[in-house]
C-alpha cells in the first residue's frame, strides 16, 4: 500500500483528509513543519500533502527544504490551502510543487489528484531505478553511484553528520576465472553482491557496483566504529557462502575491503575521502587479503588482523 505524509496543522482538516484517504493508502499525519520535515527523512512516501499556512516555518519554507534533501528531493508534493491568488500557486509550483489545491475541496477531486500523482511517481520510480541499477547484480550501478554518493557527501556537510566509504573487490579473481570460467565468475559477483547487499537496510546508505568485480559502499550518520564493523559482517558473510576457489590461491572466495569515515566539512573534497579508501583497500591486500582496513580521524587505522 502506497504511503501518504500529511503534514497539516489543523486536526480538522488531517482528520477531513484521513476519512477520504485512509481506505486506499497508508497515512502519517504530522501537525508542524519541523515534524513534518523530520519524518519524510525517516521514511519511504508516495506523496505529500502539504498545507501552506502554518505557524513558525510554512510550506512554501518546508517545501523548500524537502527539495533542496537528497532523500526527498524526487517525493510528489501537493500543496493544500486557501489561499486561492494565483501569485501563490504559481510561487508554489516553481517551488516544486506538483499541483496546487484550493480549500475547501471535494473528496472526489483530491482522490483523483492523489491517485494520478501516485501513479506518476511510480511509473518515474520504475524507470528511474531500472536506469540506475546494475544488470547482472540487482545492485546500484556506477551512474547511481555517481549521483547517490555526492548527493550524500552534501548532506553530510549540511547536516554535520559522519559520512563513510568503502572500495572493497573480490580477492584473485582473476585466478578464480581462469580455473572456473567467466559464466562461474559471473554468477560469484552476484552472488557477493547479494549478500553483501542483503546486509544494507538503510535508505541513507548506498551499496553499488563499481565496475568488475569491484564494489563501492557509501554510509551517511554512521560513526567510523559502526560502518567499520558493519563491513568486516559483510567480509565475513561472504567468506560463509563458501564459494571454491582455486586451491592455489585459497580455500573460498573472499573480499578485501577499504573504507574511510570523516566529518566532512564545507572546502572539504569528496574525491580526496575516496582515493584514501582506495589505499586503504591496497593496505588490505598488502596485508595479506580477506580483511576489512579502515581509517578514522580518530584513528590511523584499523584492520582486522
Amino acid at each position: 500500500m502506497d504511503r501518504i505524509l500529511v503534514i497539516d496543522d489543523s486536526p480538522v482538516q488531517t482528520e477531513f483528509l484521513c476519512s477520504i484517504l485512509q481506505n486506499d493508502y497508508e497515512l502519517t499525519v504530522c501537525h508542524t513543519a519541523a515534524e513534518g520535515l523530520k519524518t519524510a527523512k525517516e521514511g519511504e512516501f508516495s506523496l505529500i500533502l502539504l498545507d501552506v499556512v502554518m505557524p513558525g516555518m510554512d510550506g512554501f519554507q518546508l517545501l523548500q527544504e524537502l527539495k533542496a534533501t537528497e532523500i526527498t528531493q524526487y517525493v510528489p508534493v501537493i500543496l493544500l490551502t486557501s489561499l486561492a491568488d494565483v501569485q501563490y500557486e504559481e510561487r508554489g509550483l516553481l517551488l516544486g510543487a506538483v499541483d496546487y489545491v484550493t480549500k475547501p475541496f471535494k473528496p472526489v477531486i483530491i482522490k483523483a489528484r492523489v491517485n494520478t500523482h501516485i501513479q506518476l511517481y511510480r511509473y518515474q520510480a520504475q524507470f528511474k531505478e531500472q536506469a540506475m541499477v546494475d544488470g547482472l547484480t540487482g545492485v546500484a550501478n556506477r551512474r547511481r553511484y555517481e549521483e547517490g554518493s555526492r548527493a550524500r557527501w552534501r548532506e553530510a556537510i549540511r547536516f554535520d553528520l559522519p559520512f563513510s566509504v568503502c572500495i572493497f573487490d573480490i580477492d584473485k579473481f582473476k585466478a578464480y576465472n581462469d580455473t572456473f570460467g567467466h559464466p562461474a565468475g559471473d554468477q560469484a559477483i552476484a552472488a557477493v553482491a547479494k549478500t553483501v547487499a542483503s546486509h544494507f537496510k538503510r535508505s541513507t546508505d548506498l551499496f553499488a557496483r563499481y565496475g568488475g568485480e569491484e564494489f563501492v559502499a557509501v554510509f551517511m550518520g554512521s560513526v567510523a566504529e559502526t560502518a567499520y564493523e558493519f563491513m568486516k559482517t559483510a567480509r565475513q558473510a561472504v567468506e560463509d557462502l563458501h564459494i571454491p576457489q582455486n586451491p592455489q590461491v585459497g580455500r573460498w572466495l573472499t573480499i578485501s575491503a577499504g573504507g574511510v569515515t570523516m566529518l566532512p566539512k564545507e572546502g572539504d573534497n569528496y574525491d580526496a575521502c575516496l582515493k584514501l579508501a582506495d589505499t586503504m583497500l591496497y593496505d588490505a591486500k598488502r596485508y595479506g587479503r580477506n580483511m576489512v582496513v579502515w581509517s578514522s580521524p580518530a584513528v590511523e587505522q584499523w584492520r582486522e588482523r
